[in-house]
């Protein structure tokens, strides 16, 4: 786990991921936007194109209204046009009110063929030059209506104002003024002048404006909504790709320390079984010669004496190395391992006293795991001796035993042996390889202790953990499969040993 964290730690997504990111952003704001001004343009043409429908219809009805209303009684009664009587100029000023009455029309403007304001709703206007503007010049050269849009507002800004004044907004119409009968020679239907007229539209086109506004902010919206999906599935990709990345480092690290082990392991074993045989008659032999010595009361007692620890010594590290490199098949018995404990204890009973160690445990009767027995109480044997010798000057040394279950409710039962001292703990800079063989903080150790205590629980199905606890001491915690048991309700109470 120290690896993998480790691993991840140092691991950077791809640069790769970031570009596309970003890439697939812009396409998606710019297709967005460019559909957004589509449909905001095609609105506009929409409404311009309904409002040019609704002047003609309006233009069409104020030309009627104007000709029968106006221009035929007045010929009949007065036999000619002259807007100078101030009778016919207000008569005509009422058709067109009454005509434009409710229509948000502004103004109201006739032309005579030599453009000259002959009428207008701004009285002030009237016989006034060089107010024609190219609209009505179009219309009277080609005959034909013509339409002309005026913004105070541009349409940026527009999009940003919640209200728009009156009149913001004007469509200009140009259309010819034409009599409906023939009065004399002449072309059919002849103009009379030019009519021009300018409505207020800008409620209309508010509306077109807020349907913009929920046009652009909808792309946006679902622009933003489209990156976090696209953004959450690159982020869960690159972490799955960082994951196996990890994963991958991972196995080829384990890959390599278990052929290096394997290795070491062969020429360990090759070399220890070559030093027994011989070592087992150095053994045998110094035992008879110190027993000897000590019957003569020989002056080299001592000597033949420290030959002897010596080869023991050198004889159990011989063993050490034998256990390691031939581990045996565990058997699949179920031991009781509250007494495995407490033949570890009693065995450890008198150093404890040396040491000034006290050793508590706290084991419910007939917890049970599925092992070697032989197996098992060496490891519990080696992990009990390692924390006696963190504490040289004595101390505490505690050991829990509990039955959880692994994963999920219905995973497997597991027993979890935890011993803590209250020593100096690990070093953290070398917790992840104490449990590697022939790596040790002491100066007369072989390094092989918790290799060995790995390699027994792994081999049984289980774990074996290190860490310091908060309070300080080192903890090492050993898992172990359990026997399937029912009637988890009446779990015996923990037994609690000094």
């Amino acid at each position: 786990m120290g690896i993998y964290r480790n691993l991840r730690g140092a691991y950077k997504p791809l640069q790769f991921v970031k570009v596309l990111t970003w890439t697939f952003l812009i396409l998606i704001l710019g297709t967005n936007l460019m559909l957004s001004v589509f449909l905001s343009k095609r609105a506009e043409q929409v409404l311009l194109e309904k409002q040019k429908e609704f002047g003609l219809l309006l233009s069409e009805n104020l030309s009627h209204q104007i000709f029968t209303r106006f221009t035929l009684p007045t010929i009949i009664g007065y036999g000619q046009i002259s807007l100078r009587n101030p009778e016919q100029f207000t008569r005509l000023d009422q058709v067109v009110r009454t005509t434009i009455h409710s229509f948000h029309v502004q103004e109201v403007r006739i032309y005579d063929p030599e453009l000259r304001v002959t009428y207008s709703t701004d009285p002030n206007l009237v016989l006034r030059t060089g107010l024609a503007g190219e609209g009505v010049k179009r219309a009277l050269n080609l005959e034909e209506p013509s339409f002309e849009l005026f913004s105070k507002v541009s349409g940026l800004k527009a999009l940003f104002k919640l209200e728009m004044r009156p009149g913001s907004v004007v469509m200009r119409g140009y259309t010819p003024l034409r009599m409906e009968r023939n009065f004399g020679p002449g072309a059919k239907n002849p103009i009379m002048g030019i009519l021009e007229f300018s409505q207020d539209i800008t409620e209309d086109y508010m509306a077109v404006v807020n349907f913009e506004r929920l046009v652009y902010s909808s792309s946006l919206i679902t622009s933003m909504v489209l990156f976090w999906l696209l953004i959450s599935i690159l982020r869960r990709v690159d972490r799955i790709s960082a994951e196996r990345q990890v994963e991958k480092e991972k196995l080829m690290a384990e890959l390599h320390q278990q052929e290096k082990l394997a290795g070491m392991g062969r020429m360990v074993a090759g070399v220890a079984h070559e030093i027994r045989n011989p070592l087992g008659i150095i053994q045998s032999s110094a035992e008879l010669v110190l027993k000897k010595a000590k019957a003569d009361n020989h002056p080299h007692t001592r000597i033949i004496e420290a030959i002897y620890d010596e080869s023991r010594r050198l004889s159990r590290t011989v063993n050490d190395f034998l256990d390691y490199a031939r581990p045996r098949q565990p058997r699949k018995d179920e031991v009781d391992v509250c007494r495995i404990l407490e033949q570890a204890c009693v065995f450890l009973e008198h150093e404890c006293e040396e040491r000034g160690i006290r050793m508590t445990r706290s084991c419910p009767e007939g917890t049970t795991a599925l092992g070697d027995r032989d197996l098992i109480y060496r490891a519990v044997y080696n992990v009990l001796g390692n924390a006696m010798q963190a504490m040289p000057e004595g101390g505490n040394i505690h050991v829990d035993v509990a039955t959880r279950q692994e994963g999920a409710s219905d995973g497997p039962p597991m027993l979890a042996l935890a011993v803590r001292d209250s020593g100096p703990g690990f070093d953290e800079k070398n917790l992840d390889k104490v449990k590697d063989p022939f790596f040790s903080t002491k100066d007369t150790g072989t390094g092989l202790g918790l290799a060995i205590v790995t390699s027994i629980v792994e081999s049984h199905g289980g774990a074996v953990t290190l860490a310091n606890h908060p309070e300080g001491g080192a903890v090492v915690q050993l898992t172990l499969p359990a026997p399937e048991k029912s009637g988890g309700d009446n779990a015996p109470e923990p037994k609690q040993t000094a």
